[in-house]
């Protein structure tokens, strides 16, 4: 005999149970879950803050610890701000055990640059092709981004340390303080940060323990007085804070044998011939040196023309082996060289210029000059009116 009334009801007060089960388990599992949720996040959050934290010079020494071997590439002809950067990088490298390849396109033939090299005894690898880095990790000084030999652009730092205007960064770290007068300044505060003495050449026996030697503290230092002359132009107060901070380190008998190398006949005669073929409108001058076999007379014949009385901003040019190179410089509030050198060529295939306010370079090719590619081409006489027109403002 079938009872319609309890089965059903049995039923439905078991369904019941049975919900009320599952609410009961699943509770307790929801909240399991949550406390998970926020424990990652709170650990995701503590990592982040920690690594916002860590200052970009031990940033650097953990990714120089990742690898066994670094490039530490410098721009085209590197000057003692490049190769006093990279020679801080090589000694941060070296303190976590990798091994540090100094490495640079071009040619270093200035005899400022020459002496710096041959006084400091640094190992300097000069390279043609992209080929020719074989480290496992490159880190670009004083420039942002690869320039100036095949297959530059394919190259992906893992860290670029720079105070140049650009828009090159490092997979893992991105220093440029674009306020910064040296390169050099940037890698001496990597030291300091660290608390690491100035001519210290012995390590304390601590893994990974670091020291900032004579040759060192002398190199960074002569960077930053290079690029600032000798603290006069384009510093920002971090220059001076780095230089009392390198200062007790240094070796004075190098530093004086860098600072007064024996200078090229040539560049005199640069010299000279920039001083007599002169074209001085008001406070702007222009001075074509023609053709020459030492790219950097131009720049030092340069520096020379901008201590004549009531010039304020000088812009030289010369070419050597089909390349027309300019070099400016301005203590002119009104002239920012770098953008004035770059009004100047803009409009010319294959030409590129730059710089900062105060200092400012740029190379043309004479046969694009002369027609080669679009445009009608630019004399050299056009070239010289354009870069007055730069400097006044007429030409934006």
């Amino acid at each position: 005999m079938s009872v319609p009334g309890p089965a059903v009801g049995g039923t439905v007060a078991q369904a019941g149970l049975r919900d009320a089960l599952d609410r009961v388990t699943a509770e307790p599992l929801l909240a399991v879950a949550a406390v998970v949720v926020v424990l990652v996040v709170l650990i995701g959050l503590a990592f982040f803050v920690r690594r916002q934290r860590r200052t970009p010079g031990q940033r650097l020494r953990r990714i120089l610890a990742d690898h066994d071997r670094v490039s530490v590439l410098m721009h085209p002809n590197p000057d003692p701000d490049a190769m006093a950067a990279a020679q801080g990088v090589a000694e941060l490298a070296a303190a976590v055990d990798t091994e540090p390849a100094l490495q640079h396109a071009g040619q270093i033939r200035h005899q400022e640059n020459r002496a710096f090299e041959t006084v400091l005894d640094l190992d300097l690898e000069q390279i043609e092709t992209a080929g020719d880095i074989d480290a496992d990790a490159v880190v670009l000084v004083d420039h942002n981004e690869a320039r100036g030999f095949p297959g530059a652009d394919g190259i992906s730092p893992v860290a670029v340390i720079d105070h140049h205007p650009g828009d090159g960064n490092g997979t893992a770290l991105t220093d440029v303080r674009t306020e910064y007068g040296a390169c050099a300044t940037i890698v001496a505060e990597y030291f300091e940060e660290q608390g690491i003495e100035p001519g210290s050449t012995d390590s304390d026996g601590t893994e990974g323990a670091c020291t900032l030697s004579p040759p060192v503290a002398t190199g960074l230092l002569y960077g930053i007085q290079a690029d600032t002359n000798h603290l006069t132009t384009g510093c920002s107060p971090a220059e001076f804070v780095a230089a009392s901070y390198l200062y007790p380190g240094i070796d004075e008998e190098l530093l004086d044998r860098i600072a007064n190398p024996e200078v090229d006949t040539e560049v005199l005669d640069v010299k000279a011939r920039a001083i007599t073929e002169r074209d001085v409108r008001g406070a702007f001058a222009c001075s074509d040196v023609g053709t020459l076999s030492n790219v950097d007379a131009i720049p030092q014949a340069a520096d020379e023309l901008l201590r004549l009385e009531g010039v304020t901003a000088i812009v030289v040019l010369g070419d050597v082996e089909d390349t027309l190179h300019l070099s400016g410089r301005s203590r002119d509030d009104r002239v920012h060289m770098g953008k004035a050198l770059q009004a100047a060529v803009e409009d010319i295939p294959m030409a590129e210029a730059g710089g900062h306010a105060r200092m400012g370079g740029g190379q043309v090719s004479v046969e694009h000059m002369n027609g080669l590619g679009p445009g009608e081409g630019v004399t050299r006489a056009d070239l010289h009116e354009r870069l007055f027109e730069a400097m006044t403002g007429d030409r934006q």
